[in-house]
């Protein structure tokens, strides 16, 4: 297995066979995966296409497209750019990374860094709400009612409907 290869995967051992051989594992990065996903989930929220994105950018469609699937990994100033132009911050895109990959060294040592400040909790959830059609509709048709009062009760009528929230001590 290749060094490239054992680092994506970290249950593996550092030094694992065939670690010199130079060769590239064909798959994308687990980790290029669920940033590409992130960047979906924020464009689709906002509605945005991956054309209008690419052009505010300065890239393809198809570009965006592989920066979507993990096939091209994201460096650092285009992952600053992505979060000027879908308004996130740059880490709304490792939010939600799995487990394996949240323990690390480096995910811990952000948690820490944050010290008083407010959570740093993922947009999305374990359970990945966020990234079901229905839940980008709803939330694009509410964010469409320009009379705040009109949405508030709206929210307070989607609230009614559904179980009561579970208490947290």
């Amino acid at each position: 297995m290749s060094r490239i290869a054992a680092a994506r995967d970290p249950s593996l051992p550092a030094g694992e066979a065939g670690a010199g051989s130079g060769e590239r594992d064909s798959r994308p990065s687990p980790i290029d995966v669920h940033v590409g996903s992130r960047i979906r989930l924020r464009r689709t929220l906002l509605g945005m296409s991956q054309e209008r994105l690419g052009d505010s950018l300065g890239l393809t469609f198809q570009q965006v497209q592989k920066y979507e699937r993990g096939a091209n990994r994201v460096g650092a100033s285009r992952l600053f750019d992505l979060s000027r132009v879908l308004d996130v911050p740059v880490s709304f895109f490792f939010d939600d990374l799995p487990a394996p990959y949240a323990a690390s060294g480096a995910r811990s040592s952000l948690q820490q860094a944050t010290g008083f400040a407010e959570s740093q909790e993922g947009f999305g959830g374990s359970d990945d709400l966020f990234t079901r059609k229905e839940t980008v509709d709803l939330v694009r048709a509410y964010y469409r009612i320009s009379e705040l009062p009109v949405r508030k009760r709206v929210l307070d009528l989607v609230k009614s409907m559904g179980p009561p929230p579970e208490r947290t001590e």
